[in-house]
């Protein structure tokens, strides 16, 4: 029995060396972002839309299974101001912007199947998700400057021990569906949307509860206090002093970024069918035949 196994492994080899290849490129698109300063609802503000770019790796195991490394940069950012129906968050005035470069490991399961060879399967819908590393940075505009919002506190975080310093890095977990296209054997177009389900409520500085004004004030410093509750700016009076535990953000949901993006990839390794066919009726009896 393990002989015969061997002896049909064997017999395979040629066929799965045939099926794998090597692609890389860059993808060019768009970012986005969903959590507490767009009240959680799933709503996506498309006056926030940023640039996106990055670059990718794929390695195609056979026409049905790929893994791909990819690096990104993408813009996030977030207003109290674009919510139109909910007071509490307009009153509470919040705004934060963020760079993210992210690092993932992304498979990807092509449906019915890809194969760019000889422009067999030239086109192909797919699903993907893997597990993704970011490095983030909150930030607000305030009296004309950008300040970095982490280092401050603005949620009283050093204060107590419940109220911790957060990471500016964290994991998130990227998934979405994507389709792609062979323009030669070489070249491959795609377009894919995807969704990053972060492991961090602070992507925008916003979750937990206030700290009063003055507490924050004492602990943390001035512009910690005049950032962690803006609502006074609206009316351009004196700081709102609400009590500690107030609450801030919600606590229930983590953050979210998006990804649109298109990707265009160049086939690196050479098995002697490329650029021998063209789209044609001898594709498939070629192919079938290897």
């Amino acid at each position: 029995m393990k002989n015969i196994v061997s002896i049909l492994a064997l017999a395979m080899l040629p066929v799965f060396a045939l099926a794998q290849y090597f692609d890389a490129g860059i993808m060019l698109g768009t970012s986005n972002y969903l959590g507490d300063l767009s009240k959680n609802t799933g709503t996506i503000y498309l006056r926030e839309t940023k640039p996106a770019f990055g670059l990718l790796a794929r390695y195609n195991f056979n026409d049905m299974l790929s893994a791909r490394l990819g690096f990104n940069y993408a813009s996030v950012s977030g207003r109290d101001a674009n919510v139109k129906s909910d007071d509490f968050i307009r009153q509470r005035n919040l705004s934060f912007k963020s760079s993210i470069l992210e690092f993932s490991l992304i498979g990807e399961v092509n449906l019915p199947g890809y194969q760019p060879y000889g422009l067999f399967r030239p086109f192909s819908p797919y699903l993907f998700g893997g597990v993704a590393f970011f490095k983030y940075n909150p930030r607000t505009r305030y009296q004309g400057n950008w300040v970095e919002l982490q280092p401050l506190g603005t949620e009283g975080q050093g204060l107590s021990s419940d109220r911790k310093e957060y990471s500016l890095v964290s994991l998130a977990i990227p998934f979405g569906v994507g389709v792609k296209y062979a323009l030669t054997d070489k070249i491959t177009l795609g377009l894919e949307l995807g969704a990053r389900y972060t492991l961090t409520d602070y992507l925008d500085d916003v979750s937990g509860t206030y700290v009063s004004y003055p507490e924050l004030l004492a602990g943390n410093g001035e512009l910690a206090a005049a950032l962690g509750n803006r609502t006074g700016e609206l009316s351009g009076g004196e700081p709102v002093i609400v009590p500690t535990g107030t609450q801030r953000g919600d606590q229930t949901a983590k953050d979210w970024y998006f990804i649109l993006g298109v990707t265009v990839t160049y086939n690196f390794i050479d098995n002697g069918l490329m650029g021998s066919r063209k789209r044609g009726g001898r594709k498939a009896g070629c192919y079938s035949a290897l």
